[in-house]
Order: structure tokens, then sequence, then C-alpha cells
């Protein structure tokens, strides 16, 4: 048995039927990193701890209160890790050692999860291709030379190269929706709230959430279960997650497909061919399938403007005393802040609540929503980010992005499913988006779909 090539979910039953030990299952994927040292995923390793974490593990043994025992998983270089490095992909804290852990993080340990490291990200998580000054350019283990995506795409990479069985990531604008994508992994970014923003300055915003990454939906669903729940220092309201282990039949099943939401975003030929045929798939088992999108018109512009002064508000002051030490992706945003006004805001955040309401209208009549991740199959990684998309110039490194950026402002769950491959070998990710609070609904539609095409199988061909 290669524990390396089992799911979470079927790790988690082979550990506790004893059927391997959690040393086992630690070295191996710690020899599994080590073998796969050019993806680059695994950044700040802590196999001391690891071992030692393991050692406890197997003498404790299994429990019904440790639903990811011995689970070997990678945490986001973005999220506080107690006694392990922790650089947000900035050199401003290249050996910065939290003393604390995030509460997701916290949730994970206590659920019995062995941490192997930190996973790569871009410059504090800006953008869908994870590079950064202190450790380079994760690459993506189906195609060395192309981008693994980002901002979570150290996670979405170490988990497609089977070096971790679960992770963690966060999503703004597609950070973990866009690297599973990229690299035949699933990645959920749960409805706002389901996952506490426990320490975040600005818990009422919708934009940012953590959420879960795993190779399957049920992988997914596990992780969720651990850290979707509510936290007592965290009083903002937040949906309640429900039973996420039923599988949701397609039959009349009410299905919008929205090709280019509406108009409002490009997209490559090759990535629709591939979403089409899963589409078709949908329909053959009777789902009742439609071209039909919510109105999207000013989402792209809202986000930038509330990305922007949530920068400004973080970093500004920073990029003013120390400009060198910020990349010009993140420069960029922050001064992009300094130019708004309250108005600029508060008209930003009228636009946000207008385009939940609309989706609220729209969910009442589909009960699914289904749309490309991302605009182009992954690039080269050498690339800061695709220049043109389907002919179509790119403004910015946002502007490819925005079949992710317009869904996170309907404040839904979405959800990237692996859906094939480009001709050239390419994964294609589908986003499947529900209402706001259905995240239990769309991950067991996720879960029907990912039994038909059987594309969460397909693993890369590494050493």
């Amino acid at each position: 048995m290669d524990v390396c090539e089992l799911s979470a979910s079927e790790l988690r039953r082979a550990l506790g039927a004893r059927e391997c030990t959690v040393v086992e299952v630690t070295e191996a994927h710690l020899a599994r990193i080590a073998r796969t040292a050019e993806v680059n995923a695994v950044v700040s390793l802590d196999a001391e701890r690891a071992l030692a974490r393991a050692a406890e593990l197997d003498r404790r043994g299994p429990s019904a209160a440790s639903p990811l025992f011995g689970l070997p998983v990678g945490i986001k270089d973005t999220h506080d890790t107690a006694g392990l490095r922790t650089t947000y992909g900035s050199i401003r804290h290249a050996e910065h050692v939290p003393a604390s852990d995030a509460l997701h993080v916290r949730r994970m340990r206590e659920a019995g999860a062995v941490i192997l490291g930190k996973t790569n990200v871009p410059e504090y998580a800006a953008g869908s291709h994870s590079v950064n000054r202190v450790f380079g350019a994760t690459r993506n283990p189906y195609d060395l030379g192309r981008s693994a995506g980002g901002s979570s795409g150290g996670a979405a990479a170490a988990l497609a190269a089977r070096q971790v069985a679960l992770a963690d990531g966060s999503d703004m604008g597609g950070s973990l929706r866009n690297p599973a994508s990229f690299c035949n992994v699933v990645g959920l970014r749960p409805s706002p709230g389901v996952v506490p923003l426990a320490g975040a300055a600005n818990a009422l915003t919708p934009l940012t959430t953590a959420g879960p990454m795993g190779r399957t939906v049920d992988d997914v669903a596990l992780l969720l279960s651990v850290i979707g729940r509510p936290d007592p220092g965290t009083p903002v309201a937040a949906p309640v997650l429900g039973e996420t282990g039923r599988a949701v039949p397609l039959a009349g099943l009410r299905v919008a497909w929205a090709p280019t939401l509406g108009g409002e975003i490009p997209v490559e030929p090759e990535v629709l061919d591939v979403l089409g045929r899963t589409v078709a798939l949908l329909a053959e088992h009777g789902a009742i399938v439609e071209e039909a999108s919510p109105a999207l018109a000013g989402a792209a512009e809202a986000f930038l403007t509330l990305r922007a002064a949530e920068f400004e508000a973080e970093w500004g002051a920073a990029l003013a005393a120390d400009p060198e030490d910020f990349g010009e992706r993140i420069a960029w945003n922050i001064r992009l802040g300094r130019g708004l006004s309250g108005h600029d805001v508060m008209r930003a955040q009228e636009r946000q609540t207008a385009l939940m309401r609309e989706a609220a209208r729209f969910f009442t009549e589909h009960d699914l929503l289904l749309a490309p991740v991302s605009t182009v199959a992954p690039f080269p990684v050498e690339w800061d980010y695709p220049r043109t998309v389907a002919g179509e110039p790119q403004e910015h490194y946002l502007d490819w992005m925005r079949a992710a950026t317009v869904v996170t402002m309907l404040g839904v769950p979405a959800l990237s499913l692996p859906a094939g491959f480009t001709d050239s070998g390419l994964p294609v990710g589908l986003q499947m988006i529900a209402a706001h609070g259905a995240d239990a609904r769309l991950l067991g539609a996720a879960r029907t779909v990912e039994a038909l095409t059987g594309w969460a199988a397909h693993a890369p061909r590494l050493p």
C-alpha cells in the first residue's frame, strides 16, 4: 500500500484500522517531499517535530474526537503556525516565527493532524501565481514548466504531488479556487463566516475567507467539518454548515451554465472545450441545464476598489517607509488604495450589497451556477500573469482572474472541481457555485459530478 496515493479520507480509515502507523505515513510523505523537491511546494519543512508528533499520536491511538488523526497536512505560509517559520511570502518576514497558531490551524492540530510544513504563496498572497523573493516559484506537478496558480499554489501543488493529504488555503479573489483548477485538486471557498476570521482586523468583510483543499470532495468536506465551526471570539452571524456527507442527485437539478459569466470575462477556447464536455455530462444525467448568469455589472471594479482599500490600510505605512521590501504587484495595489476616498469605498460596498441581493434572487431560480474557475490553462512559470486572454489584453494582474473575483462579490460558496485536461495535458477546473449558506448542498453536487467524471484520480507523473 502506497500511503501517499490514498486520499485523506482513505488514509484516515487505514490509520483508524491500524493498517499503518502515523510514523510510517509521516515518513512516507516526508520522503515524497524530498523526492519531488523540484515542485517547490512545501517551503518550510518541520520534519523533526512532525515525526515527534506522529510518534505521540501512535502512542495515543485514534478516536472519534480526532477526525484528522495522523493525516499529514500543509499549512499556507500566510497562516500563523506556533514555532514554525511563517513568512507571508515577504522578505520583511523571512525569519518570522509566530508564537501561536491561527484559529483554524489550532483546530487542525486538535483534530489530530500532523503539520509537515508551510506551503508557498506569492508575496502577501497577492496574485494567482505563487512566486516570491524568499522561496522562488512553485511549479505545476503536471508540467514543471507551468504555474501552479495562487495564492494557495503551494498547497494545491503539494496535494497534486502527493506530498500532503490535506491543505488549508484562503481566498479573496480566487486564491484557492485558481490553484485547485491549475493542479487538478478540489478547493472550496466557503460562504463568508463558515470558517471564522479570528484575529482579522476586519471580520465583517465577506471578501476573504480561509477554506479547505484536498484531492477529493470527501477530503474537502472532512477538513471543513473541523475548521468550519463557529467561534465565540468572532461574533459575526455565520451560516449553519449542515451535513456535508451526502451526494446530491443530478436528476431535476436546476443548473445555470455561464461560460463567460454573462459576457463579463473572456475565456480561452481550450478551457471552454473541456468545461463544455463536463456540463454536457450533467445534462445527460438528468440535470436541467440552461445558459444563464446573474447580473454582474460593476463587480470587477468594486472588487478592485475594496481590495485596494484593504491593502492600503494593511501595508500603506510599511510601503512608504520601506518601498524596496515590496514587490511590484502588491505595491501597485497599495498605491491604488492611496487614491481612494471614503465615497469610493462606500460606493463599492453598495455595489457589493446589490450583487449579493442579485445572487439571492438568482438562486431562487437555479440550484447551481457553473462557470470557469480560470480564464486560461496553467501558463509558463516565468510569466507574471497572462497579458492576453482569448485575444483580449489584460490591463493588470487582477484582470485575468475575473472569473473568480466577480464571484467573490456575490458572497456565496464556490468550489473548484477537476473537470478534465487540455489537449496538451494541462488541468482545467469547473467552478461550482451555490446560494449563500448552501455549502453542504454544493459539496453534495460536487461529489456527484466527481464520481461521474473520475478526473480526481488522474495523478501527475513525478518520480
